[in-house]
């Protein structure tokens, strides 16, 4: 009588437990599918597992528990940080959609599981149950009941999880692999195509470049004299807040070539003198 009242009673430490970490579960399951970035929707899906692990060892299923944290969260999380990691996805990629309609199917599905989920737990409310403890005594241990449950009544349930884990291994396994049909290309070759695309190839150049300036808001000059307004921030631009120097840079450019034309004049004279 006392196993069975203790198996229908909660303590204070077991509720506070629950509504703390349900939360953080609850949490990380919407950042895995809100977050915008792949690798951060990885890292909360690692998270509610950590928690669903922290759940499983809090209710004596010990080996429920090691497994979630060693399997789950060790192995399959990381194979999925690694496969992201390798295949490179981005913000932009995660929001495409490679096949059409998945984000409906994605949603039923969804649906489809909470109303399973809450079918579950409803049943186990308005059955009578034994416990863990009493489940657990019946094969001799928590590792020895759940193998024969595994291994008699639910081994055709296994095995196809652990066809299905397989097989993300080897999806894993294809999607990282990209086979190379043509040598890899030089970097003369990828510079050439750079200039043929019409990229910008240099770098920005910075302010006050071609000028006796160093100051933002002060646009660098091209060589024929002319400001570039890649030197300069959108910001200041609107504000209108940009100092023209081109005349002043003009004015000396036009300095020195006189100075270098009077320069090179004397020389000739120099030359036709001495000849």
């Amino acid at each position: 009588m006392s196993a069975t009242l203790a198996a229908y009673t909660t303590s204070t430490g077991e509720a506070f437990q629950f509504w703390i970490l349900g939360t953080v579960a609850v949490v990380g399951a919407l950042c895995t599918i809100l977050m915008r970035k792949a690798v951060h929707s990885a890292l909360c899906l690692a998270g509610t597992m950590i928690v669903l692990a922290v759940f499983y060892l809090a209710n004596g299923a010990y080996f429920l528990g090691v497994v979630q944290i060693v399997v789950y969260t060790g192995a399959i999380m990381m194979l999925f940080l690694f496969v992201v990691m390798l295949v490179g996805v981005t913000a932009a990629d995660s929001l495409k959609e490679t096949l059409k309609g998945q984000r409906w199917w994605a949603a039923a599905c969804g649906l489809g599981f909470g109303v399973l989920l809450v079918a579950g737990i409803g049943q186990a409310a308005l059955t009578e149950f034994n416990g863990l403890g009493a489940a657990n005594t019946a094969h001799g241990g928590n590792v020895e009941g759940l193998a024969a449950l595994i291994f008699t009544k639910y081994v055709f349930a296994f095995e196809i999880t652990g066809a299905l884990l397989i097989t993300a291994a080897v999806g894993a396994m294809v999607l990282t692999h990209r086979e190379r049909t043509e040598r890899a290309r030089t970097q003369r070759e990828l510079a050439e195509q750079r200039v043929r695309e019409g990229k910008h190839l240099p770098p920005l150049p910075a302010p006050g470049v071609y000028a006796r300036h160093n100051a933002v808001d002060i646009p660098g000059l091209l060589p024929d004299g002319t400001p570039s307004e890649l030197t300069v921030i959108s910001t200041l631009r609107k504000r209108g807040q940009v100092r023209d120097v081109s005349k002043e840079a003009l004015a000396d450019l036009k300095a020195l070539e006189q100075r270098a034309a009077e320069r090179l004049g004397r020389d000739r004279d120099e030359e036709e003198a001495t000849r």
